[in-house]
């Protein structure tokens, strides 16, 4: 048995780029920025923050998310497995690039989309408030009677 899974929080470094291919399926491609905060250590050596970037390659419907709703700056979450590719350059140089294919992908920390009517509810409330009224607002308006339990 063998586990291939990467999960990253982090902020997008660039503006995805989406190309769609054959049968219209689509590919979006983006780096994504992780940062491990900085330490003094007990001999007084500041560590400064490290930075690592990740290449993210999205497929089918999360590219089409990234296509709406990715910016570069957009703090995500993503889910996938490390994919490793190598090509040769026209002067014989071999390179490797090392991918994620993400089978998930989360938009974490933007502000919620408000309604004029929620607005009008609302005004004056803070941010997360209202984005709290409205999730709880929406609760009690779904009569899904489907649910498990």
């Amino acid at each position: 048995m063998s586990v291939n899974k990467v999960i990253l929080i982090g902020n997008v470094g660039r503006d995805p780029e989406v190309r769609y291919l054959e049968g219209g399926v689509g590919v979006a491609s983006f780096t994504l920025a992780t940062t491990e905060r900085g330490y003094k250590t007990q001999t007084g050596v500041q560590i400064p923050d490290r930075t690592e970037w990740h290449n993210i390659i999205a497929w089918r419907g999360l590219a089409q998310i990234a296509e709406k709703f990715i910016k570069k700056g957009t703090q995500i979450y993503v889910e996938g497995k490390l994919r490793t590719r190598s090509w040769d350059d026209q002067a014989g140089g071999k390179h490797y690039v090392t991918e994620i294919y993400a089978d998930n992908i989360e938009l974490l920390g933007g502000r919620p989309v408000i309604n004029n009517a929620a607005a009008a509810t609302t005004a004056g409330a803070p941010a997360a408030q209202v984005n709290v009224q409205q999730n709880i607002q929406n609760a009690l308006n779904n009569n899904d009677d489907n649910l498990p339990f």
